[in-house]
C-alpha cells in the first residue's frame, strides 16, 4: 500500500525553553525536493544531540491520523491546524503505530528508510502546547509517532510516495514496543524485553533500555 506524503517539514534550532534551552521542534513546510542524508533531511537540525538526532533518529514521522484525538484533548489549539505540531519531519494519513513495525523499510521518495524506534516524548511537547500533561498523554494513548534511520540516501518532496519495501519483524509493531519500553508493559513481559534487547533493527538506545528494564 503506497501512502502519499502530505507534508515534509524541517526546522532550525532556536531558543525555546524558559531557561534558554534550544530546540528545533518548530518545523516548517518544505517546498520542493530535499536531500535525505544519513542524518536526516537537508535543512533540518536538532538542538540537543545527546538525545535527539543521529543515525537511529534521522527522520521523525507523526501520523496526521492522530490530530482529531489531540483536538479533542486540547481544543481548538492553533498548532493543530496543520502538520508539524509534534515536531515531525514527515506527515501522512493511513499509517499508525498499530500498523507499522520495527524494521519496516520504505521508499521515502527515492531514499530507503527503516523504522528504528518510537518517539519517546519529553517536556518540550508540553512546553510547546502550553499543557504540561501532553507527554503523559502521548504515553498513555500510545500516539507516539516513530523514527527512521536512512539506509540509502535520496530525496523527498511533498506529494511523493511512501512505499513499503520489506517487513522483517511483523510481530513487533511500534505500538507494542512503545508499550513495553515506555508504557510500563515490559514489567509483565520479561521474555519480550529479552528479545528487544537483542533486536538489531531496534535503535541502540532502546535496546539498552530493554536491558535496563530487565535488571
Amino acid at each position: 500500500m503506497s501512502i502519499t506524503i502530505d507534508r515534509v517539514l524541517t526546522g532550525k534550532a532556536q531558543r525555546f525553553g524558559d531557561r534558554g534551552e534550544a530546540s528545533a521542534i518548530d518545523k516548517t513546510r518544505v517546498a520542493g525536493p530535499r536531500r535525505v542524508g544519513f542524518l536526516g533531511i537537508e535543512g533540518d537540525e536538532q538542538a540537543d544531540l545527546s538525545v535527539h538526532g543521529g543515525p537511529d533518529k534521522a527522520i521523525h514521522h507523526y501520523p496526521r491520523d492522530h490530530y482529531p484525538f489531540w483536538c479533542e484533548q486540547l481544543g481548538d489549539h492553533a498548532l493543530l491546524a496543520a502538520p508539524g505540531a509534534f515536531g515531525e519531519n514527515i506527515s501522512t494519513s493511513g499509517l499508525t503505530e498499530e500498523i507499522v513495525c520495527i524494521g519496516d523499510r520504505f521508499r521515502l521518495g527515492s531514499a530507503l528508510v527503516e523504522i528504528s524506534q518510537g518517539r519517546q516524548p519529553c517536556w518540550k511537547l508540553g512546553h510547546r502546547f502550553g499543557v504540561a500533561s501532553v507527554p503523559a498523554t502521548v504515553v498513555s494513548s500510545g500516539r507516539c509517532g516513530w523514527y527512521y534511520r536512512v539506509i540509502e540516501e535520496g530525496a523527498v518532496a511533498e506529494g511523493d510516495a511512501l512505499e513499503p519495501v520489506e517487513r522483517s519483524l511483523p510481530n513487533w509493531t511500534v505500538a507494542r514496543v512503545f508499550a513495553l519500553l515506555i508504557g510500563g508493559a515490559g514489567k509483565r513481559e520479561p521474555d519480550a524485553l529479552r528479545t528487544l534487547a537483542e533486536m538489531e533493527a531496534l535503535a541502540a538506545s532502546w535496546r539498552a533500555r530493554a536491558k535496563k528494564l530487565l535488571v
